[in-house]
């Protein structure tokens, strides 16, 4: 078949978002600090990245054949991975709740925004953040909310050793400390 009746771009592929939808019926909170790392990559997205490969789409496509030409493709993919993020973003942004841990008065148990201090069954000292579930990441100790950890910790208060349910079994965890802000 000839290149003059292929199309020349690929239709938009229904990639999933790289955050994980909300729970039905759960509301999206989240700190202000993860609300402005949202806001800050909206920007970084909007005013640097897209200008960038908008730039290199528009160079390449000056280039003459569409069809093989790796910069337009490439461009034309990435930007439409960039609208994603982007429309993704402003969604949950629009229905964030933003919950401020430091105004929290019953510091002596566990809510949102806490971070939790904890004790595992082999004595090993953790420490966490309960935070939204778009401003979650593990690896830095901050966990989503509606997270197994997060579940069994929230209400928990200083002393209390609380039953975390895991893929190998129940485990107990005995809450150290609880701090906010």
């Amino acid at each position: 078949m000839s290149k003059a009746f292929t199309k020349e771009t690929e239709p938009e592929e229904l990639e999933p978002d790289d955050a994980p939808d909300l729970p039905p019926g759960v509301k999206n909170y989240i700190t202000p600090d993860g609300m402005a790392r949202l806001r800050d990559e909206l920007k970084q997205l909007r005013t640097v990245e897209r200008p960038k490969v908008v730039d290199v789409v528009s160079w390449a496509a000056g280039n003459g054949d569409r069809s093989e030409n790796g910069d337009y493709i490439y461009g034309k993919k990435r930007l439409r991975e960039i609208d994603r993020r982007m429309r993704f973003l402003l969604k949950r942004m629009e229905i964030a709740e933003i919950v401020d841990p430091a105004l929290q008065t019953s510091t002596d148990q566990v809510f949102f925004g806490a971070t939790v201090t904890y004790c595992d069954e082999e004595d090993r000292e953790h420490t966490v953040r309960i935070v939204g579930i778009d401003e979650s990441r593990p690896e830095a100790g901050e966990i989503s909310w509606v997270s197994p950890m997060a579940r069994a910790l929230l209400k928990a208060e200083l002393g209390d050793v609380v039953t975390m349910r895991t893929p190998k079994g129940e485990v107990e965890i005995e809450v150290l400390d609880i701090s906010y802000g």
